[in-house]
């Protein structure tokens, strides 16, 4: 375990997964602390896929491959490259067992850098291979609603830079979506959504697609904000366990998405899958912002 610290913040990452595993404000804790009762993780990373393939089985130049919701990267240990008090970098290569599930080579680098308030979370991707590489990555971190309590509905509001024309996809069935039926998702006039004990109960995932919204802040009761997230991503996952009254809620900016339901094309031709040419390498960055 790494940890970052500085004057305001204290950040843990694993070199298991390259996980974030928390985020403290003095003695508040704001990552949830991976209860297997509810969901065992932090924040993996997803890579190479984000979501479910059809089936849990993809098809590249007619070659089929299984593979598991979110891909395998989280479920790996990674190497240290460079670490001190305020930033701390992992790589993880292809090797002989990725390339039975993925058959691509590729190096894949995550950071994490402490400054003030803030936690940016870094990924680097690169293709060493000899031939165009396809891959999805997205983020799973899942943080404590502030003043929950069991016995009680209300879990705060969520707001966003948009609030206005914000329409979002459902999963199907099987961990995929319908891609094609868009929902509104209505946010009131004071621009804040609010969220209950069973608003995941019968929609599983929010899922926001096309750019729609660059920033999402998780808000108390009392609408006072407590953490945001930043990002360039084009799609965004909000999801907390469907019936069983979690205490968290993730906050997920993502390239890429599951498979829509039934797919069965070659995954270089899936839904917001993300291409780099021999040699390239694609670089994002996220922000959490502790209020």
């Amino acid at each position: 375990m790494h940890v970052l610290k500085n004057d305001i913040l204290a950040v843990q990452v694993k070199e298991h997964g390259a996980e974030l595993a928390s985020i403290r404000k003095g003695s508040v804790e704001y990552l949830w602390q991976a209860d297997p009762a509810f969901w065992g993780r932090h924040s993996p990373v997803l890579f190479p896929i984000v979501g479910s393939v059809w089936e849990k089985k993809y098809r590249v130049a007619g070659k089929e491959f299984e593979l598991g919701q979110h891909g395998f990267a989280r479920d790996m240990d990674f190497t240290l490259v460079s670490g001190n008090d305020t930033e701390v970098r992992y790589r993880l290569e292809s090797s002989s067992e990725t390339m039975t599930k993925y058959p691509w080579p590729f190096v894949l680098e995550i950071a994490y850098r402490l400054h003030e308030n803030k936690l940016d979370v870094i990924w680097e991707v690169e293709n060493p291979g000899d031939e165009d590489m396809y891959f999805q990555i997205g983020a799973h971190p899942a943080f404590y609603y502030p003043d929950y309590d069991p016995q009680t509905s209300e879990r705060g509001f969520l707001s966003f830079d948009r609030s206005e024309g914000l329409q979002c996809i459902r999963i199907k069935e099987k961990g995929c979506v319908d891609a094609e039926t868009k929902y509104p998702l209505e946010i009131p006039e004071n621009g804040l959504f609010p969220l209950a004990a069973d608003t995941f109960d019968a929609i599983d995932t929010i899922m926001l697609q096309n750019g729609q919204i660059g920033r999402v802040a998780l808000h108390r009761a009392d609408k006072t904000p407590w953490l945001s997230l930043s990002f360039n991503a084009p799609v965004v996952g909000i999801w907390s366990p469907p019936t069983k009254n979690a205490p968290f809620i993730c906050l997920e900016p993502w390239y890429g998405r599951c498979d829509r339901a039934g797919y069965e094309g070659d995954y270089r031709d899936k839904d917001w899958v993300n291409r780099l040419a021999p040699g390239e390498r694609f670089s994002s960055v996220y922000t959490i912002e502790i209020a």
